[in-house]
């Protein structure tokens, strides 16, 4: 039987990606092992490799179009392997058979099943997810549909959101199956009605405002005063993830003023220390620290010092981490990635810096391994560099705190009662109410000012 080539899952939060780049035509001989195509998520490019040895056939993964992961995207045929109508009738008609868990995946596509391979399996993506409690059967509730096993996972997720009962619609795809193109049909016909849901009992919560539809907006707007710009997969994960952050995390605020002319002077010192090497581009220093590199530092030992703040939550327990590792927010084209600094607290601040540096190089770039921007125990994100005085940062789950950095500024303070001017820095620290509290939060945020007023300590 032929290979087949998925769009695998290569970020925990990615449910569709797009191939950039074939690196293989059809009918091409290709290698395992050999790289095939190159993914473009919503925060990286990766290389995929070849699965199997062979005739790459049947490329239907299209560049620059957005594909369901564990959607096919192609197929490789053995050397001595018929190609032909047999082989193709094969593919269409043969159900695909449940192999042992734990070796790489095929999903069936949009338009029908796929045929099995000895060493394919369903993949965690392409298995139905179970939404929360309380929603009504008929939307894909606890307790599927009678039609939820004749739709693809794509089609049932798109008819969950659009409010559509699966088992009105017509399903075009292999034995009734209901498939995207079915769904999108129905939204557009307005022929497919959600299920009546059951009654809410006395003293259940209201439910959630449904945000304005794309037509309501629309209508609000002149025609031909606008243009339309597609979202792409970075933008849509953006999106999901801030509206999860803010309606799934109470967010509560700390904020405090830091004076940086201690610090400013430290790293004036160290960086006329630094090293000279020698570059394709001629002498350079060894490292040249900015604030904010002293600011992830500091924050990274202030959760030491404060362990507890170290923290994240889940529903059945609260995670005590046992190392401080810092994401950075890093502006890049049509959005943002945060890559992480692992054991900050551990590092010193030449190698977090030169490491901040190749971070945000290859964050602008998409090129970020996802072990390098998943995870991490808090986040900085400094807007200072743009003159922001000081903001509120949105907690990037399952992080529990985040610190917003605005501007080192001049201002007048009054000490022993007289007035003198210092460089001064507002800092505001986000925190999961659920996992760090008031107090504690204000613990951590002291410890982190304690270090930027007293910069040896971060020497130490």
């Amino acid at each position: 039987m032929p290979t087949e080539v998925i769009l695998p899952k290569v970020d925990m939060d990615m449910a569709t990606g797009q191939i950039s780049r074939w690196f293989a035509e059809e009918g091409a001989h290709v290698k395992k092992g050999d790289v095939l195509f190159e993914i473009e998520t919503d925060k990286a490019a990766m290389e995929i490799d070849a699965p199997a040895s062979g005739v790459l056939r049947d490329v239907s993964g299209k560049e620059g179009v957005d594909i369901a992961v564990g959607a096919a995207v192609a197929w490789i045929y053995a050397d001595d392997e018929a190609y032909g109508a047999d082989v193709a009738a094969t593919k269409q008609d043969k159900a695909p058979i449940s192999p042992p868990v734990g070796e790489m995946s095929a999903k069936p596509t949009e338009g029908g099943a796929a045929p099995p391979t000895s060493h394919s399996v369903t993949p965690p993506s392409a298995l139905p997810s179970l939404p929360p409690l309380g929603i009504s059967p008929t939307r894909g509730g606890i307790g599927q549909s009678p039609s939820a096993g004749r739709a693809t996972p794509l089609a049932r997720r798109l008819a969950r959101e659009a409010g559509l009962a699966l088992a009105s619609i017509s399903g075009t795809g292999p034995h009734g199956r209901v498939v995207k193109a079915d769904v999108d049909a129905a939204i557009a016909g307005g022929g497919a009605q959600a299920a009546p849901a059951a009654k809410a009992p006395a003293g259940a919560p209201a439910p959630a405002v449904k945000a304005m539809s794309d037509e309501q907006v629309l209508k609000l707007f002149e025609q031909g005063s606008y243009d339309l710009v597609p979202h792409d997969n970075m933008r849509k994960t953006i999106a999901r993830r801030l509206v999860e952050a803010k309606t799934t995390i109470p967010h509560f605020y700390l904020t405090l003023d830091c004076e940086l002319d201690a610090l400013l002077a430290l790293r004036t010192q160290i960086n006329a220390a630094a090293p000279v090497k020698k570059t394709d581009k001629g002498d350079a220093p060894a490292y040249k620290l900015s604030v904010n590199d002293m600011v992830i530092k500091a924050m990274a030992m202030a959760l030491k010092a404060v362990p507890d703040a170290n923290a994240s939550w889940t529903e059945s327990a609260m995670v005590k981490h046992k190392h401080a590792d810092v994401g950075v927010a890093v502006s890049i084209p049509g959005g943002l990635i945060t890559p992480i600094i692992r054991h900050a607290d551990e590092k010193t601040l030449s190698t977090i810096s030169n490491e901040m540096k190749d971070l945000a190089s290859r964050a602008r770039s998409r090129k970020l391994k996802p072990e390098e921007y998943q995870g991490g125990t808090t986040a900085v994100s400094n807007l200072g560099m743009f003159g922001i005085k000081d903001f509120a940062a949105v907690i990037n789950p399952p992080h529990a705190t985040i610190l917003a950095v605005g501007a080192g500024e001049e201002r007048a303070v009054v000490k022993n009662g007289e007035i003198r001017i210092a460089t001064v820095m507002s800092v505001t620290l986000s925190t999961d109410h659920r996992a760090v509290d008031g107090a504690l939060g204000a613990e951590l945020l002291v410890a982190f000012k304690n270090l930027l007023e007293n910069p040896m300590g971060l020497l130490v």
